[in-house]
């Protein structure tokens, strides 16, 4: 996923370097295993899943095909593994094509990085999963760790998947499954593994933290992981349960870039000892590589032959630099690797080029103080769109997760930007990669309110705000200092017709809740979610109680759909438009 990126946050945007693709990280790779002949390659996961079009139009096959070329050996099982549920993780493993009933999908199989045409190798890595059970056989779903030998001294690597992964992807995805305690599984696993004369022990564990406000650098640890609030970040409270055995964390999930380590750096200044504090206090290297390849970790590890555990460890995070002239052996691309993505690129671009409709601004999906992001409105509106007439489910209204309104939203991503532009296929796919379906369920004005509190930490057992996208013609405002369960204080309503291209309302304004009371608690909503949300997804445990519950369209064939009331010859959408009665949300000081 090429884009720029900085060794720190203080590099203007215009002096960032352009890092990343495929076949620049295979040239990394090369070099650094040809510079350091005992090697490893390995991730912390999310490495399928809520891809771009290149590799989700091919069920992820040229992720797995290329990641294959590089070289990787092992990797945790992160929550977007489980996008599609287990046995398309197990096929992504083990290899075979996608079956549209009884014969291979139209887009699998393509074969560009497989063995032959027509076919699919499979993972030549190991996916691990200790802390992810089958409860159908009680089993480990993948190997619980993976072991290599150097110079007849055996590593472990044990990969481990956060244990709130059931709480932000569908249901579906991880049916028949038990997710244990990160820290816990690691810990029983030790004994095992000196009982097997293993004393070198990596983590490589899908949970993770932020470096928090400053100058950020991609090898600094600033404030050692801890939140804004001073609270333990859900890494650190991994590492500070974790046996002292443990060696080595990699970790992964919160797409930052840090480096805990004894030779980390804040913000340029004077190298300091850092880590992360073990069970017994001891301070434990603690890495993370960013995402989207554009990070490497590039760790050094000493093993001493007598003791076989580990005295050393140097990590340092690398810029996976496409345009260093200076430093062409690390830039220039894998021939190979390239071969792969310029095949998959062909076989996508019919699609991805293909124009939906133009805008004349763009929309990211940046928030707010509110909550509130020019994307998210869009992508509300477009729910509530699709599901509004009678016969697909007659909502009035829509609400969007945050988390799955993607980057960059839907932007001319050239620089510098211009508009008016026309918006791709790929460009709609990339803010909504999910293939979710949207869900239209009656909720009571209490429930709705209900729905609004569960945004913010400790309400109905939410543990973290997540602010929902709303759709034309709700409004509500937020007070920050209310206390659990009490932070809505109004929230209006108003009818609004969005099947013609400007808006009509079409009732008078509502006030569901004034003053933080709700006026008539029983009166009932037709209310549009996606399938992810409406099982429960992101703690938003309300809208299990949604009665009268109809499936509907995809996210992205909606998304479709609404563009086509703004593709030439007929105007431009305008995310400024008055009809679009924006702001929706408002944080109260």
């Amino acid at each position: 996923s090429p884009g720029t990126f900085g060794v720190n946050t203080g590099v203007p945007a215009a002096q960032r370097p352009a890092v990343g693709g495929a076949e620049y990280m295979a040239a990394h790779v090369a070099r650094m295993k040809a510079t350091n002949p005992q090697h490893v390659v390995v991730g912390a996961g999310d490495f399928i899943g809520a891809t771009p079009l290149i590799s989700a139009l091919f069920y992820d096959e040229p992720s797995v095909e290329t990641l294959n070329q590089i070289g990787l050996e092992f990797n945790a099982v992160g929550n977007h593994e489980f996008d599609k549920g287990k046995d398309e993780l197990r096929r992504l493993q083990n290899g075979g094509c996608k079956l549209d009933g009884e014969q291979p999908a139209a887009n699998s199989c393509k074969g560009y990085g497989s063995s032959a045409p027509g076919s699919f190798d499979g993972a030549k890595y190991k996916w691990l999963s200790a802390n992810v059970v089958d409860t159908a056989t009680g089993r480990t779903l993948l190997p619980p760790y993976g072991v290599k030998t150097f110079k007849g001294v055996r590593m472990a690597f044990i990969g481990m998947t956060l244990k709130g992964t059931p709480g932000i992807v569908t249901p579906a995805g991880v049916a028949g499954l038990q997710f244990n305690d990160e820290a816990d599984t690691v810990n029983r696993l030790v004994p095992r593994l000196r009982a097997l004369g293993i004393e070198a022990i990596v983590v490589l564990v899908h949970q993770g933290g932020f470096q928090g406000s400053g100058n950020s650098d991609i090898n600094g640890c600033v404030a050692d992981l801890k939140n804004a609030d001073g609270s333990d970040s859900e890494i650190r409270k991994v590492v500070a349960r974790l046996d002292n055995a443990v060696d080595l964390v990699i970790s992964g999930h919160t797409h930052a870039a840090y480096n805990c380590s004894a030779t980390t750096v804040d913000n340029g200044s004077t190298p300091r000892a850092t880590g992360l504090p073990n069970k017994t206090g001891r301070l434990v290297p603690v890495t993370s590589s960013s995402a989207f390849g554009r990070v490497l970790t590039d760790i050094d590890v000493r093993l001493d032959p007598a003791t076989r555990d580990v005295v050393a460890v140097s990590p340092t995070n690398r810029l996976v630099d496409r345009s260093d002239a200076a430093a062409t052996a690390w830039v220039a691309a894998n021939p190979a690797v390239a071969n792969v993505v310029a095949a998959y690129k062909a076989a996508v671009s019919p699609l991805s080029n293909e124009v939906i409709g133009t805008i004349t601004a763009g929309m990211p999906n940046a928030a707010a103080a509110s909550g509130e992001m020019p994307a998210g409105d869009l992508i509300a509106d477009v729910q509530l769109q699709a599901t509004q007439p009678a016969g697909l489910g007659a909502a009035v209204m829509a609400f969007m997760n945050p988390g799955g309104v993607r980057s960059p939203g839907i932007v001319n991503p050239a620089s510098p930007a211009t508009y008016p532009y026309d918006v791709s296929y790929g460009n709609a796919f990339t803010v909504q990669p999910f293939g979710n379906s949207l869900v239209t369920m009656t909720l009571t004005a209490q429930q709705l309110k209900n729905l609004l509190e569960q945004q913010f930490v400790g309400c109905l057992g939410q543990g973290t705000q997540r602010i929902l996208q709303i759709s034309n013609g709700l409004s509500y405002s937020w007070n920050p200092n209310g206390a659990a369960c009490a932070k809505v204080v109004d929230l209006a309503f108003t009818a609004t017709d969005l099947q013609v291209v400007s808006p009509a309302v079409i009732a008078a304004p509502e006030n569901i809740v004034i003053a933080g009371v709700v006026q008539n608690p029983t009166k009932t909503y037709r209310v549009t979610v996606n399938n992810f949300l409406a099982t429960g997804g992101d703690g938003f445990t309300v809208l299990l109680e949604g009665t009268n519950v109809l499936g509907g369209a995809q996210d992205i064939d909606a998304l479709v759909a609404y563009f086509a009331g703004y593709k030439a010859p007929l105007p431009p959408y305008d995310p400024a438009a008055a009809v679009l009665s924006k702001p929706r949300i408002t944080r109260l000081p």
